[in-house]
């Protein structure tokens, strides 16, 4: 009996370093590559003697453009530092605190003057058969990855996936993977790979983060493009 609560006392204190040791890498990643801002070791285009993109489009009319808006409004949205849960919202975009990773396209293409949820309802009545809904939800369907993936293919310019293709990857883009959705960073690597702005889960140490080359599950990359008639880029 005296072993058996010896071996349980070891067992709870091997977790609680574990848990300690966790908490302190946690917290490591935090101090060295910052939360919602840029990535401290992070580089930019002129490193690699590229060219800061900007779209010829201002769906806003704001003196923005598009790709820069998008960029912007995605920080922004991220430094509200939104915690991780997924709910239903009879408002469509979230109004408390809490978030998933489509929120963050949602919230930087409204900043640049693309309501996404109206957009992906209308994408959505006008070719039912891409998207394979029961039921159109205007209120959900525009922040479910697989509809997202649907909408850009539908309505973006399609890029590479390649992450090392680095000169076509610019910020304000997007990437999705296949449960997963994020707006790439004007920001990259030692190796000119972008970093990604995301939201992936609760226990995520950046919103910014340098995941391209370790992820497999790339299934898309595009560059918004207005809906009404114009030159895009």
């Amino acid at each position: 009996m005296v072993n058996r609560k010896k071996q349980i006392i070891i067992l709870l204190f091997v977790c609680i370093c574990i848990i300690i040791i966790g908490c302190c890498l946690f917290h490591f990643r935090y101090y060295f590559f910052g939360t919602s801002s840029a990535p401290v070791k992070a580089k930019e285009n002129k490193d690699f003697g590229l060219a800061d993109f900007h779209s010829s489009v201002d769906r806003d009319n704001d003196g923005i453009d598009d790709a820069t808006d998008i960029l912007a409004g995605a920080r922004a949205y991220i430094a509200t530092e939104p915690v991780y849960k997924s709910k239903y919202y009879a408002t469509g975009y979230p109004d408390d605190h809490y978030g998933v990773c489509t929120d963050v396209v949602a919230q930087a293409l409204l900043h640049a003057g693309y309501d996404l949820m109206e957009l992906v309802h209308s994408d959505i009545l006008e070719h039912p058969q891409d998207y394979a809904i029961e039921e159109a939800d205007i209120n959900i369907d525009f922040r479910r990855v697989k509809n997202l993936k649907v909408y850009f293919a539908n309505t973006a310019i399609s890029l590479t996936t390649d992450p090392l293709e680095i000169s076509q990857w610019q910020g304000g883009d997007i990437v999705v993977f296949e449960n997963h959705i994020g707006i790439v960073s004007n920001m990259r690597n030692s190796k000119g790979v972008s970093y990604v702005i995301h939201h992936s889960g609760p226990f995520q140490a950046a919103y910014e983060e340098d995941i391209l080359e370790s992820r497999k599950d790339i299934v898309g990359h595009y560059r918004v493009m207005p809906s009404i008639p114009c030159n895009p880029f």
